[in-house]
């Protein structure tokens, strides 16, 4: 099948908001589904607007991700206390704000709830909210706004 055309199938599926989509064309077959078929919100990021992936869980795996150097110091965690690492879902580019200027989703002592936003990561000119799976308060921010971010590179440490 055409790359222009699967493009156009997924642009299509993607925009309708149904679940999914099966083509089968001579031997070929392709197959689309779309995991959130319910219309997603919109984010303002300079004069365009995007619709925010939603935050998923990632696959317990193999892959070790190397974090980026502290940027800036946290307090010592609490005894007994696990800091929870909040990973990236894509691979892309991480931003601390919703525009540049504005200031950043969380600092480093804020308290978040679960499904705040913590940070966009811009993935192939779309930008998507990356939200807090927990509760708490975030111990370390692991990356520099601006920064490369990989899949499963853990991105806020919350406590």
């Amino acid at each position: 099948m055409d790359l222009r055309k699967l493009k156009t199938l997924i642009d299509l599926v993607s925009e309708s908001g149904i679940a999914e989509l099966e083509i089968t064309e001579g031997e070929g077959k392709v197959r689309i589904v779309n995991a959130h078929p319910h219309p997603a919100q919109t984010v303002q990021y300079g004069h365009a607007q995007y619709a925010p992936a939603p935050m998923q869980q990632q696959p317990q795996g193999g892959f070790v991700a190397q974090p980026g150097a502290p940027m800036e110091a946290a307090e010592a965690p609490k005894p007994g206390s696990e800091l929870h690492k909040v990973k990236s879902p894509m691979v892309g580019t991480f931003y601390r704000a919703p525009s540049p200027g504005a200031s950043n989703f969380v600092e480093v002592g804020s308290t978040v709830k679960e499904g705040d936003t913590l940070c966009i990561i811009e993935a192939m000119k779309l930008l998507n909210e990356i939200e807090a799976d927990r509760s708490g308060v975030i111990r370390e921010i692991l990356l520099d706004n601006g920064q490369p971010v990989e899949y499963g590179q853990p991105l806020f440490a919350i406590e």
